[in-house]
C-alpha cells in the first residue's frame, strides 16, 4: 500500500512538485463506543460542509519586503479536492519582521526547518555584548534580532517535507491571530492534495515550536542551582535551545489556530508535537488552539510559566496533553478527545526524572472534558491509565470530566521520596471509568510508592467529586443532563486571576448545553470529534 500510495503521488499530474510529503501511516482505528444519551439531549454541533474545488493558484508569489531581505521561493503548484494552489516557500531563516497575507490560492511552504529570527541566548543581550547564536546562519550578534512573524487570518501553511517545522527563537515572536471564521491552519502537503482520510496518522511534518527564556529543569546546559539551566529541543539536529530566568517572557500570540497531521520523528525516536512550548512566559498569549492527529502529543510544554484558554486535542497518537520539566501552566476550557483504540494518556504530567529540581511542574486545569473511548495497546504498554501524574508535579483539577469507560482513570507513580513525589488536588471532578472503588486507580513506584487507595483518596477526600459518574457525555464531548447537574467549585479561589467563573450558570466539563459555540467554526471535524467546524479535517476551508 505504501508503494501504491507513492506511485499515485508521483503519477498524479495535479502535483507540479518534486516531493509530495511523507507517506501516510494507516491506523486501524476502533469500533467506537456508545455514549449514554440523556432524556433531553443538548444540541449536536453540525459538521461543516466539504468544499467544492473552487480555488485557483495565482501566477506569482507575493513580495513580503521591498528590500528583498525576506524572499519567497515559487515552489510550483499543488492540486487537491478544493482546487489548485501555488506554494510560496518561506526561507530557512526569516531575518526581518513580515506578515504573511491571505491570498486566495496561496500556500506558504516550509521546506525543512524555518527559523524566526536568531536565537538571542539565555537572557536578552545588551548592545556591545556579543554572544554566539546557536541558530544556523546567524553568526555572532550583539542584540536580539527582534523578528516577528505575523500571519493573517485564513492563511494556510504547509510542511513540504517530513522534517519541516517552525522554530520561533528566543528574542523573536510569532503573531498568528486568526478569527472564528478564518482560522490559521498549519498542515501537511498530503492534506492539501486530498490523500488523508480519517484513518491517516500524523507525522507528515514537524510542528510549531515556541522557544523562550522562562525557567526550566532537567538541564542540557548549566544547572538549576546556579540559575543557568537550558534545554535543547528534543530531536533537533541543529540546536534549538530554550530556557532562561524570565518567566514573563513574551513569545507572541497564537489565537484561532489549527495544527494538523504533525509529529515527524526528527531523530533517535524524538518526535515533535503539534505545538511545543518551551520555557515561554506569561507575556505569551495562547487561545483557541486545535491539535489534530499529532503522531506524538497533542501539545507538550517544557518549563516556563503561561496561560492557555480554549485548547482542543483530537486523535493524538501519544498523550493529548504533556507537561513537564518545571512548566507552570494554567488552562481553562480543554477538550481532550482520543480516537477509539488509539493514543496513550489524556494527561501525562511529570518532571522527567529529576525530582529534586525546582521549579516543580505545576498544572492547573479548569473546565475540561477528557474522553478516551477505548484502550489502545500504546496506553497499556506505557501510561496504563487515562491520566498519569508522577514525580515532582503538582496537579490541580477543577470542574472537569474524565470519561474512560474501558480503562482505569488515574495512575500516580513515584520513584522518589515522599517529599518530592507528585500531588493532586481535585474539586468537582466526575470520573466514569472501568472497575469499582480503588480498582479505578493505579498506584505504583520504586521510591515512596503510591497505592491505588492513595490515588482514590485524592478524589474521595472531597465530597465535591464523583468517582462513579455514569452517562456523563453525549455527542462525544457535550455534557449530558447528568453532568450539567453536577455541583461546581468556584475556580477564582485558585491562586490565579486567569480563571473565570463565566459563562453562567456554571458547569463542569468544557462544553454544555448553551456553551458549545466556542468550539465551533474555527475548528475542523472528524467522526470522533464533530466540533461544528468549518470543514472536515481531511480537507481545507474555502473562503
Amino acid at each position: 500500500m505504501k508503494n501504491l500510495h507513492r506511485s499515485l503521488v508521483i503519477g498524479c499530474s495535479a502535483l507540479a512538485l518534486a516531493g509530495c510529503g511523507a507517506d501516510d501511516i494507516a491506523s486501524p482505528g476502533g469500533t467506537g463506543v456508545v455514549i449514554n444519551q440523556p432524556a433531553t439531549p443538548a444540541p449536536t454541533p453540525t459538521p461543516g460542509p466539504t468544499p467544492t474545488p473552487t480555488v485557483s493558484a495565482p501566477d506569482i508569489c507575493p513580495n513580503l519586503t521591498n528590500d528583498g531581505s525576506v524572499q519567497l521561493t515559487n515552489a510550483g503548484t499543488i492540486s487537491g479536492p478544493t482546487g489548485s494552489y501555488r506554494i510560496c516557500q518561506l526561507p530557512s531563516l526569516i531575518t526581518k519582521s513580515v506578515e504573511l497575507p491571505r491570498i486566495p490560492g496561496v500556500l506558504y511552504g516550509m521546506n525543512g526547518r524555518v527559523d524566526v529570527g536568531c536565537d538571542g541566548g539565555f537572557s536578552a543581550p545588551s548592545a556591545g555584548s556579543p554572544y554566539n547564536s546557536t541558530t544556523i546562519g546567524c553568526g555572532s550578534l550583539t542584540a536580539d534580532t527582534g523578528v516577528t512573524l505575523s500571519i493573517a487570518p485564513g492563511v494556510i501553511l504547509i510542511g513540504q517535507t517530513g522534517q519541516s517545522w517552525l522554530a520561533v527563537n528566543r528574542g523573536n515572536k510569532i503573531n498568528a491571530v486568526g478569527t472564528a471564521d478564518k482560522p490559521i491552519i498549519f498542515t501537511s502537503q498530503d492534506n492539501v492534495a486530498g490523500f488523508n482520510t480519517e484513518a491517516t496518522q500524523g507525522g507528515q511534518w514537524g510542528g510549531v515550536v515556541l522557544l523562550g527564556r522562562g525557567k526550566v529543569t532537567d538541564c542540557n546546559v548549566g544547572t538549576v542551582a546556579s540559575n543557568t539551566c537550558e534545554r535543547d529541543t528534543e530531536g533537533a539536529v541543529n540546536l534549538a535551545r530554550f530556557g532562561g530566568n524570565d518567566d514573563t517572557y513574551n513569545a507572541g500570540r497564537m489565537s484561532y489556530v489549527q495544527i494538523r497531521y504533525s509529529g515527524f520523528v526528527l531523530s533517535n525516536n524524538k518526535e515533535l508535537q503539534a505545538l511545543t512550548a518551551e520555557a515561554i512566559g506569561s507575556g505569551t498569549t495562547l487561545d483557541h488552539i486545535q491539535s489534530h492527529r499529532s503522531s506524538d502529543d497533542g501539545a507538550e510544554f517544557f518549563g516556563g510559566n503561561f496561560n492557555l484558554k480554549y485548547y482542543i486535542a483530537t486523535a493524538a497518537d501519544d498523550d493529548s496533553l504533556d507537561v513537564d520539566t518545571g512548566a507552570r501552566v494554567n488552562i481553562q476550557y480543554a477538550l481532550l478527545l482520543q480516537k477509539p483504540g488509539e493514543g496513550d494518556a489524556l494527561f501525562e504530567i511529570d518532571s522527567n526524572g529529576n525530582e529534586g529540581d525546582t521549579p516543580r511542574t505545576n498544572l492547573k486545569v479548569v473546565n475540561f472534558t477528557a474522553y478516551q473511548p477505548d484502550v489502545s495497546s500504546n496506553n497499556e504498554g506505557n501510561d496504563k491509565a487515562s491520566a498519569l501524574f508522577r514525580g515532582n508535579a503538582d496537579v490541580t483539577l477543577y470542574n472537569g470530566l474524565i470519561v474512560t469507560p474501558n480503562n482505569e482513570c488515574v495512575r500516580m507513580t513515584s520513584n522518589t521520596s515522599a517529599a518530592n513525589r507528585a500531588t493532586l488536588t481535585a474539586r468537582s471532578v466526575g470520573l466514569e471509568c472501568s472497575g469499582s472503588g480503588s480498582a479505578k486507580f493505579i498506584g505504583d513506584g520504586s521510591g515512596t510508592a503510591f497505592s491505588a487507595a492513595d490515588v482514590a483518596g485524592f478524589f474521595t477526600g472531597s465530597a465535591s467529586n464523583d468517582i462513579d459518574l455514569t452517562g456523563a457525555l453525549m455527542n462525544v464531548f457535550v455534557n449530558s443532563a447528568t453532568a450539567d447537574a453536577f455541583a461546581t467549585t468556584d475556580p477564582t479561589t485558585l491562586a490565579s486571576s486567569f480563571f473565570s467563573a463565566t459563562p453562567t450558570p456554571y458547569h463542569v466539563g468544557a462544553a454544555w448545553s448553551g456553551n458549545t459555540s466556542w468550539a465551533a467554526g474555527w475548528t475542523c471535524n472528524s467522526s470522533y470529534a464533530p466540533l461544528g467546524g468549518l470543514t472536515d479535517c481531511t480537507t481545507l476551508p474555502v473562503y
